[in-house]
């Protein structure tokens, strides 16, 4: 819940000055209405919440509070150029990312799973799902305490830590500008969404994907869960 509430937040931050200003979400309903179903507003939902229930979930495990899970001890290594270099010691406590993500996958991606991945939805769920969580993924940063004599650097403690979820979003709502629209295709056996068009770029596992034109976000349509553009101009350009 806090994952998804967390998701929320972000969205209609990222969002606030848009015709869609992320109002979808009331409640938290958040797969809801019809109206952006497949869009590009729909891969930036599917990727902040699978991103929000790791971040949540992760450090959730930091803090103690879950009894499953806790910590990450298996960190250990030399830190990488530009952190200072040389030899450190993984005797923080490092967020457990891999825990997090594993419950995400298990949780957010288990509806679309049960939908059979012959759907062009599911497929296009998962993959944005996925680029959320590496958008947490690829952005971890080291951080270390020094120990030694009036403050030397001899030994350093490190840890992993998570990006801040600001920075999740701001990357997520770039993807969202640049996301690629595609469409099915069998490939012998399996089922796979290309760019629709060859003009496009192709697109990797962090990338967003979207398979429909988004509605004009404009006018009130109730009955497709659009709930129109008051109180400021809006026009479809």
């Amino acid at each position: 819940k806090r994952g998804a509430e967390l998701a929320v937040e972000e969205c209609q931050h990222q969002f606030h000055s848009r015709r869609w200003n992320c109002s979808t979400l009331q409640g938290l309903q958040i797969f809801g209405k019809v109206a952006i179903q497949g869009t590009r507003e729909s891969a930036f939902i599917h990727a902040i919440s699978a991103a929000g229930v790791a971040f949540a979930v992760t450090r959730a495990c930091s803090r103690g509070e879950l009894e499953k899970c806790g910590c990450d001890r298996k960190i250990r290594g030399v830190s990488p150029e530009g952190e200072g270099g040389g030899q450190w010691q993984g005797g923080g406590c490092s967020d457990n990312l891999s825990y997090g993500i594993a419950f995400s996958q298990a949780f957010v991606d288990n509806p679309e799973r049960s939908r059979g991945v012959s759907s062009s939805r599911a497929l296009m769920n998962l993959h944005n799902n996925e680029a959320g969580r590496k958008a947490l993924l690829a952005h971890m940063k080291v951080e270390c305490k020094c120990h030694g004599v009036s403050g030397s650097c001899e030994v350093r403690t490190c840890w992993k830590v998570m990006p801040p979820f600001r920075k999740v979003g701001n990357i997520l709502k770039e993807k969202f500008e640049g996301a690629t629209e595609v469409h099915p295709k069998r490939v012998g056996s399996r089922k796979l969404l290309v760019p629709k068009s060859s003009r496009f770029k192709p697109y990797t596992a962090h990338d967003l994907v979207y398979l429909l034109a988004s509605p004009d976000f404009c006018d009130r349509d109730p009955r497709r869960g659009v709930f129109g553009t008051s109180g400021r101009q809006c026009n479809r350009t």
